[in-house]
């Protein structure tokens, strides 16, 4: 692997990642596109299973998991909870 695999986060969803060399990680994202997405993660609304996806990510990488919109970041429980409960609401 040449970077460390990360995961960005924005409007509660996945931004932008690597998983280079990551093999579970990478038929995660697979099945993650497989269901539907959206080029804009502003425009994506994940469902039920891409969320989980999303979570099982976050376990994947190293480290904490950068949300974009805040410019910082969140533990793995923290970035979980964001994924779960953004557009709960709606």
């Amino acid at each position: 692997m040449d970077k460390e695999n990360y995961l960005t986060l924005k409007w509660g969803t996945l931004k932008s990642w690597n998983v280079e060399g990551n093999e579970e990680a990478i038929k995660l994202l697979k099945r993650y596109c497989e269901i539907g997405s959206s080029f804009s993660a502003m425009m994506q609304k994940d469902t039920p299973e891409q969320k989980e996806i999303i979570c099982k990510l976050i376990d994947l990488v190293p480290g904490d998991i950068y949300l974009d919109w805040d410019g910082e970041y969140a533990s793995k429980v923290d970035a979980k909870k964001y994924v779960m409960e953004y557009r709960a609401e709606n």
